[in-house]
């Protein structure tokens, strides 16, 4: 498989071949600030990549998010009107591809019997065809990319799996946006955490300096303090680190001090 270079998927050397389409994918997650950004350039993205010259579509992306359907993006405001019209009715293709974790195609809105209120409603907005593929994230999350067309019958086999191809590799760029964001969050966090630590430590050293007791009865004294103000223990520090900015000792000796005494 590595060295078969008819198919185009090796450089002469050696190095793997990147489609224009994966890398512009590969560009979105480096990109985007947000998964839900990038959620709504891939909805652009697909939209414009599996449309045709014959055959305009616009692309909706709707997650689950506590258990409900909910629309994070879409190409234009024709998609998302009908994503959320579907997730009003709770029922409809794209619905059901979410929860069967399969791919559902409506060639031909005219002659569906399935999901007749929602069908009936994006028929009259001159929708003909729907084509609904599920984003396979390996549990991390459920998504689905809702494509509409106004022709009946207007996407081909070789169409149809082309988007489903499409789809597939927009999951796995999804997946690592996931990550980065879960990483990014994290990190976040740790700095939240020991920016709030520093603060915390800070004010134990200025009441220490400032009463000349030991760090136990500093933390003690500071504890104290947090829970008769009713606050949180890194905002009371930051109100004691705070009243030091700018004073002279004996100035901030007594706003700290009647700080901890209220």
């Amino acid at each position: 498989m590595s060295e078969d270079k008819s198919q185009g998927s090796w450089e002469d050397g050696g190095e793997p071949l990147i489609s224009a389409e994966d890398r512009q994918l590969h560009e979105l997650v480096l990109n985007s600030v947000d998964v839900t950004a990038f959620l709504q350039e891939l909805a652009v993205l697909t939209a414009s990549t599996l449309s045709t010259p014959s055959t305009q579509l616009h692309c909706g992306v709707t997650v689950v998010r506590h258990r409900k359907p909910s629309v994070v993006a879409s190409s234009d405001e024709r998609a998302r009107s009908l994503d959320e019209l579907q997730n009003a009715f709770d029922d409809g293709p794209c619905l059901t591809a979410l929860r069967r974790h399969e791919i559902v195609l409506v060639q031909d809105l005219r002659r569906e019997g399935r999901w007749p209120e929602y069908v009936g409603v994006a028929r009259d907005q001159g929708i003909g065809l729907i084509l609904a593929i599920p984003l396979e994230l390996a549990g991390e999350a459920e998504a689905v990319v809702n494509l509409y067309a106004e022709n009946p019958g207007s996407l081909s086999p070789l169409d149809i799996d082309t988007a489903r191809n499409f789809v597939a590799n927009a999951a796995k760029s999804l997946r690592l946006a996931l990550r980065l964001g879960n990483l990014r969050d994290t990190s976040e966090d740790l700095a939240a955490a020991m920016k709030s630590r520093a603060t915390v430590d800070m004010a134990v050293g200025v009441i220490m300096a400032q009463n000349r007791c030991t760090q136990d009865e500093a933390i003690h004294e500071l504890s104290r303090s947090s829970g008769v103000r009713k606050t949180r223990l890194r905002d009371t520090a930051a109100v004691v680190v705070g009243a030091v900015s700018g004073k002279g000792s004996d100035a901030a000796r007594e706003s700290i001090q009647a700080l901890l005494e209220e």
